[in-house]
């Protein structure tokens, strides 16, 4: 063996114990609801450079299937509202065949494709250096 594994091996703590791993699940959802919110920024332009021009509707269902997070419709409005106030979306009233209603269609604008880029690129930094 190594001596940078033998180093890593008596690092390595001992196996979690049932109330251990309990508690790091309480933990991990804890985390996951303080940051949710900037997570889920990240996600919906994601979401939206991959499949925009998108109805916001059609969001939430891209969101769940691939964080498996609910968003209320509420939150999720709220979000692509603030993010289009940012001009980092743009927001497009679209008239829906045969009912006549209007849906919301977004799409990334160029502040919004450089903002996703610059988040993404500190992503990778952090990769980098082994601390994502």
């Amino acid at each position: 063996m190594s001596a940078s594994r033998a180093r890593a091996a008596e690092a390595s703590p001992p196996p979690a114990s049932s109330a251990d791993a309990e508690w790091a699940q309480e933990l991990v959802a804890g985390w996951i609801e303080t940051y949710k919110k900037s997570a889920t920024t990240l996600a919906l332009l994601r979401i939206v450079r991959a499949h925009g021009p998108l109805p916001a509707a059609e969001a939430a269902a891209h969101l769940e299937a691939a964080t498996g997070w609910g968003v209320t419709e509420r939150a999720l409005y709220r979000t692509l509202r603030r993010l289009a106030e940012a001009g980092v979306l743009a927001v497009t009233k679209v008239e829906v065949a045969r009912t006549g209603l209007r849906r919301q269609d977004v799409t990334l604008t160029a502040v919004g494709e450089a903002y996703l880029a610059g988040i993404e690129q500190a992503h990778a930094r952090l990769a980098a250096a082994g601390l994502e």
